[in-house]
């Protein structure tokens, strides 16, 4: 039998890429028959049978262009317009968006207390003070409820947590029969709810979903054994932040400053721990680790550094081979709960409706505990009935979460800081920005560390590239500057720590107070009460030199302030004003003294070369000022 020979040999065809709709593609089509194959094909006509061929073979070119482009904007952050993408785009670059935005206010809180005491010396009889514990539940009466997250205790005062104190009532003979308390406290709106979870045997990255949707945060999950998860941003992150009590079971080094500190920040390390991510219908989605095993983690993967030395749970040798896989059932990334129920407390609420309006946050929805036992019950069940609430503001803030293109910024700032302090204005911020249960921080400033050359003038300083100098300082119960309590900075140092670069060593120090005062001399147009004038002067300046508006390290310049004093109205000319150091602990002042004359250069007042901040400790007597009449 014969064969003929096939050739091997095919033609190369000139395939056109650019093609990218319907119109080009059959366009195309065509030309490449026109082309390669005249003799086979040369019918065009709308009625041709392989017209509707090629017409087909266009229209799912044109599909699959359309997919193609459109898979490849959805997988780009700054192109993505799907919000599940969006999503699954700003969890990878470390953002968390909000589905929901909770809105925040101010409370009033008041009780009544009786008075205790006799001839004259009465006073609050604070064993009838009462506790509001965290968590605690107040609605408005438009509908949206609020809770605190710190305690409220109406016995403790302090510059953190002040408590006004009022007479509220007197008695017959004129005495003090009770008074009124009032403490403020920050609410967030929400409420509190709880949802079960069976859990069978042990599955990998175990994810559960909450039913409810806009969730604001998890509380609490506890499994049945009462073993605690923690949050994480990570599920490899096994350093856990956690806030305690200060009390002095917890540090009773630090017990002292519980009323300006009243919480600690402490680290503890678990492997308990999950992550959460929202899904594109608002609901939360919960994700726990991998460990499956109740084994040591050196008996699933050997340790190469402890074979040999004997160690528990170590290796002899490594004569056997080891699974990879077996990696992912170590706590490396968290424990998975198996054969237990979960309860999952979590808060949800915010949206637009929970920007209340003033004075509509009535209701105290809560228990209130007493600080002392064995009182007279039906004082304190009048006590109890006496508590109040309040909202002088309207509540604002609350939001229906990140919008499409808020993700898009939020993910690409977050991906430029990476929860990392790099910059000076890193630091600042991260610092300013401790929550307040911790410690309140007023300013701060941070320098690279240096020192004075022993060998050189004391201008010439020796630069320390791998240390940092944050000086800060707090407010005392009057919002005076003052220096931050030993607690406080010790929370501010753990708190930097899961911010701060491997290489930075923080050094936390206390910035330095320069009180001062001010004198000046004005005269004032005709039929111009002069009195009036000098008051409006000194109403501007105090204004001017608000301790809110200053900042460590900012200098005093003399022609603001002269401007300021000139466009007063009814003041024609300044005629003399001048800068005084107030100095000495005895007279409430800073104890640092200052030579304003030999600082001032060119009409700037500059602060010293230790980190320092100007204060008008007093501003009702430490500005003076007169008219000069001639």
């Amino acid at each position: 039998m014969a064969y003929s020979k096939i050739s091997n040999k095919t033609q190369d065809k000139d395939i056109k890429y650019l093609s990218k709709d319907y119109n080009s593609f059959r366009d195309q089509l065509i030309e490449f028959a026109e082309v390669y194959f005249p003799n086979n094909f040369n019918d065009f006509s709308e009625g041709n049978p392989g017209m509707m061929f090629m017409e087909m073979a266009a229209y799912v070119g044109d599909v699959l262009s359309y997919y193609t482009d459109t898979q490849l904007k959805e997988s780009l952050l700054l192109l993505a317009q799907e919000k599940e993408n969006l999503f699954n785009l700003a969890y990878a670059m470390g953002y968390k968006p909000k589905v929901t935005d909770a809105s925040s206010v101010n409370l009033e809180l008041f009780q009544l207390i009786p008075s205790k005491g006799s001839n004259q010396n009465y006073a609050p009889d604070f064993n009838y003070s009462l506790k509001i514990n965290p968590n605690s539940i107040f609605t408005s009466t438009e509908g949206p409820s609020f809770y605190i997250n710190n305690q409220v205790d109406f016995q403790v005062s302090s510059s953190f947590n002040p408590t006004e104190i009022s007479i509220y009532q007197y008695d017959s003979s004129n005495n003090p029969e009770y008074y009124l308390l009032k403490k403020v406290t920050n609410a967030i709106s929400g409420e509190t709810k709880e949802q079960q979870f069976n859990i069978g045997n042990a599955e990998a990255f175990k994810t559960i979903t909450l039913f409810d949707t806009n969730i604001i945060s998890i509380e609490s999950i506890i499994d049945s054994d009462g073993n605690e998860y923690y949050e994480v941003p990570y599920l490899a992150q096994d350093i856990i932040f956690e806030e305690v009590e200060n009390t002095g079971a917890n540090d009773p080094e630090l017990l002292g400053f519980n009323g300006e500190t009243p919480f600690l920040l402490k680290t503890i390390k678990s492997s308990r721990r999950f992550v959460t991510r929202f899904k594109d219908n608002n609901q939360l989605e919960i994700q726990f680790g991998a460990g499956n095993s109740n084994k040591a983690d050196e008996q699933i993967v050997p340790n190469p550094d402890n074979i040999g030395l004997g160690i528990k749970d170590g290796r002899s040798k490594l004569n056997v081979a080891y699974d990879p896989s077996n990696f992912l059932m170590t706590k490396a990334y968290g424990q998975v709960p198996a054969n237990t129920t979960l309860t999952i407390t979590y808060v949800v609420g915010g949206g637009i409706e929970s920007n209340v309006n003033a004075n509509t946050i009535t209701e105290v929805n809560t228990l209130l505990t007493s600080n002392n036992a064995n009182l007279n019950n039906n004082l304190l069940d009048f006590v109890r009935g006496s508590v109040a609430v309040n909202n002088v503001e309207a509540a604002k803030g609350g939001g229906d979460g990140d919008s499409i293109e808020e993700i898009r910024e939020n993910t690409m700032a977050q991906f430029a800081t990476q929860q990392r302090t790099v910059t000076k204005n890193d630091y600042i911020i991260r610092t300013l920005s401790m929550p307040s249960k911790f410690g309140r921080v007023a300013k701060a400033y941070i320098v690279q560390d240096d020192q004075i050359s022993p060998l050189t003038t004391e201008f010439n300083r020796i630069r320390n590239p791998l240390a940092l100098n944050l000086y800060t300082l707090g407010y005392d119960n009057n919002k005076k500057l003052s220096i931050l309590n030993k607690a406080t900075k010790t929370n501010l140092a753990t708190y930097l720590e899961q911010f701060r670069m491997l290489t930075d060593a923080v050094n936390i120090k206390n910035g330095f107070i320069i009180n001062f005062a001010i004198d000046f001399e004005i005269t004032v147009f005709p039929n111009y009460n002069n009195n009036e004038i000098v008051l409006n002067c000194i109403s501007e300046l105090q204004d001017y030199f608000n301790i809110d508006k200053w900042q460590i390290n900012q200098p005093i310049i003399e022609a603001e302030v002269a401007n300021l004093i000139t466009t007063v109205k009814g003041v024609q000319s300044l005629e003399k004003l001048t800068f005084t150091n107030k100095s000495g602990t005895s007279s409430g002042y800073s104890q640092y003294k200052y030579d304003f004359k030999g600082a001032t250069k060119r009409g700037v007042i500059y602060p010293a070369l230790d980190p320092s901040i100007f204060e008008v400790k007093y501003p009702n007597t430490d500005i003076k000022g007169r008219v000069t009449t001639y």
